[in-house]
């Protein structure tokens, strides 16, 4: 059985098709490389001004100068290219970039996303993640369905400061995919040794569940 950040990551990358610019935020969604097809053509952007971003090579060395947003060492494929954060953010706000796929602290069923600050703790700042979240066209958020005390993390209504309101299309937890729609959230797929009441009882939020059309993962 895959763990937990397998299913998400292995559900995540059904969302990527050929073609497009995709951005990795810090954490979780950084792992998605692992899970695309070596024959996707696709440009992964970090915010710090890399456009095809890939994988160090097994066996290269790593360049120092050579780093995501979250400063690990990457790689690039051929043709890609590096530029100033001004440039790569002028990118986000003319809506060049795709898809996006970001960690959460909570989301809720109106599709708003707190994924930068619990008050008392100590956070470096908001970032990038607030630019990419009202300017990219899909936003996928990666987390796990609880928090390490068993609190839902999918709710009605966040109660932590937002990143962005109303920017989340899909979130993919380890228990299920969920749309945000008008309606509310939407499951698409369940996993597949969970029940419809399990997955009721785990979440903060009222869902909006097909039987009859809902995927396994």
């Amino acid at each position: 059985m895959p763990s937990d950040q397998q299913r998400i990551l292995a559900r995540a990358a059904r969302e990527i098709t050929a073609g497009q610019i995709v951005n990795l935020g810090i954490g979780l969604p950084t792992r998605l490389f692992h899970y695309l097809p070596p024959d996707l053509e696709v440009l992964v952007h970090s915010e710090n001004g890399v456009l095809g971003c890939q994988l160090i090579d097994d066996g290269a060395e790593a360049d120092p100068e050579m780093i995501d947003s979250g400063g690990a060492y990457i790689g690039t494929r051929p043709g890609a290219s590096v530029f100033d954060s001004a440039l790569s953010f002028a990118m986000i706000r003319r809506r060049r970039v795709d898809i996006t796929f970001m960690g959460a602290f909570e989301v809720d069923r109106q599709g708003n996303l707190a994924n930068w600050k619990i008050p008392g703790k100590f956070s470096p700042g908001i970032g990038g993640a607030m630019e990419l979240a009202q300017k990219v066209e899909r936003l996928v958020v990666l987390c796990s369905h609880n928090d390490k005390h068993g609190t839902p993390k999918i709710l009605e209504h966040c109660r932590l400061p937002l990143t962005a309101p109303r920017c989340v299309s899909l979130i993919i937890t380890e228990k299920a995919a969920m749309r945000v729609t008008h309606s509310g959230l939407e499951v698409v797929d369940i996993a597949e040794e969970l029940s419809v009441d399990a997955l009721r009882a785990a979440t903060g939020a009222e869902l909006i569940i097909d039987e009859s059309r809902l995927g396994r993962f």
